[in-house]
């Protein structure tokens, strides 16, 4: 099933962004799909990226299909850095051959160009991965369209509490239910393979960790201990999880090894120690400590006896740290009196900005690609994703049709 639960619009953006047209691939043997729009898909991932601007197609000043039909000077005049053009061809087999060229306009030549095959179930993913291709080729940075993202809908009223945990395409698309429960589901967070989702539930009566087979539906409960059992994150090697545990008194940071479920306790305070991420190089673990008497972030080596760094200081509310792909950032809610926006931190220089306006912004997950920061937001008193690219000017809101959305995790890779 290809439809959108979520729904994406783009409510602001494109300042700065660079010029790209996607010309309408050719179809033959079979009429075009609303489902596998290739060039429609490109076009959404890359304006979503907050990086490009793609050029609507009813402003198309041309149409070419080939290489020889892109006339250079013309598309120059009009301030197109970069066009694409492709087709899509059915195969007597069922299967479908598809093809996208890049050209840059101002070079005159194409700079990209492949072939893929596809069916009707993969082509979405053909066409993310070669919006990939494009956004790396242009910006030297990795794609992050081909993947997926993980968050839990929930449906309540007075006689209703509906959870569900579910993962899908970037766009929306693709939806796949993992977990239905009477209970709360909260803290998904995926595996660096992609794999695999940990995640907190409360369908036993009591918090329980658990990890979760993507492909073969498996699934392990990991912790269950009196009382608090929170926020798991996956260790870059995908064999630990850090947890939040508060079964020998207050809450604190642990450190589970999968294979034989050995705990090492990483802090021991009186204060509440809690949502902890590893740090990219896998050496340390950056958590929400209230230990001096707000919630701040702190940094700690994974190492026994280690101590804990202090990393924020402006303001009294700054929690919930999500660190960039390549280490230098961490993006973060930072709260000021009942206004809780997105901010990012750079580890270098200690200096932080924000990103979001609020009132109530929570939850920031880093796209691998480093290029957008999906939250959970409030809308007319529901709960919604968000996005907001990288340097703050470029902003999309993601809705669900049926309920409210939130806990968003973006897996690295698409196993």
């Amino acid at each position: 099933m290809a439809q959108a639960v979520l729904k994406i619009d783009i409510t602001e953006g494109f300042e700065g962004a660079l010029p790209i047209a996607v010309i309408p691939f050719q179809w033959n043997g079979t009429a075009k799909t609303v489902n596998g729009d290739v060039s429609a898909i490109i076009m959404s991932d890359l304006a979503r990226s907050g990086k490009f601007s793609p050029v609507a197609e009813k402003d198309l000043i041309a149409r070419p299909q080939t290489l020889a039909d892109v006339h250079y000077k013309t598309w120059r005049i009009a301030g197109m850095d970069h066009i694409v053009i492709g087709s899509v061809t059915k195969q007597t087999n069922g299967t479908y051959q598809v093809q996208f060229r890049l050209i840059d306009i101002l070079k005159a030549k194409q700079v990209l160009g492949y072939n893929f095959s596809a069916t009707d179930k993969t082509l979405r993913g053909v066409a993310h991965q070669i919006s990939d291709y494009i956004f790396s080729h242009i910006t030297n940075l990795p794609g992050a369209f081909n993947t997926r993202i993980a968050y839990v809908t929930l449906n309540r009223s007075k006689n209703l509490y509906k959870a569900r945990l579910q993962i899908s395409d970037t766009d929306g698309y693709n939806p796949q239910t993992l977990l239905t429960s009477d209970e709360p589901i909260m803290s998904p967070a995926w595996s660096p393979d992609g794999s695999e989702l940990a995640y907190v539930s409360f369908e036993s009566g009591q918090a329980e960790i658990y990890t979760h087979n993507i492909r073969t539906g498996v699934r392990k409960s990991r912790s269950k201990y009196k009382g608090l059992n929170g926020s798991p994150a996956w260790s870059h090697d995908g064999k630990k999880l850090a947890l939040t545990l508060s079964k020998d008194g207050n809450p604190d940071i642990y450190i589970l090894n999968l294979s034989d479920n050995k705990l090492q306790r990483l802090t021991n305070h009186w204060s509440i120690d809690t949502e902890a991420v590893w740090s990219a190089d896998g050496k340390s673990v950056i958590y929400t400590s209230s230990r001096s008497g707000k919630p701040q972030l702190y940094r700690q080596a994974v190492h026994s006896g280690s101590k804990p760094e202090r990393l924020t200081y402006e303001g009294n509310y700054n929690a919930s740290a999500s660190v960039s792909a390549d280490g230098k950032h961490i993006a973060y809610v930072h709260g000021e009196g009942n206004v809780f926006r997105i901010a990012v931190l750079e580890l270098a220089t200690k200096s932080s900005r924000i990103l979001t306006d609020g009132p109530l912004d929570e939850s920031p997950e880093y796209a691998p690609n480093n290029s957008i920061i999906l939250f959970a937001s409030q809308e007319k008193r529901q709960a919604v994703l968000a996005g907001v690219s990288v340097d703050g000017r470029q902003k999309q809101r993601l809705e669900f049709s049926d309920g409210e959305v939130r806990e968003p995790s973006w897996a690295a890779v698409r196993y």
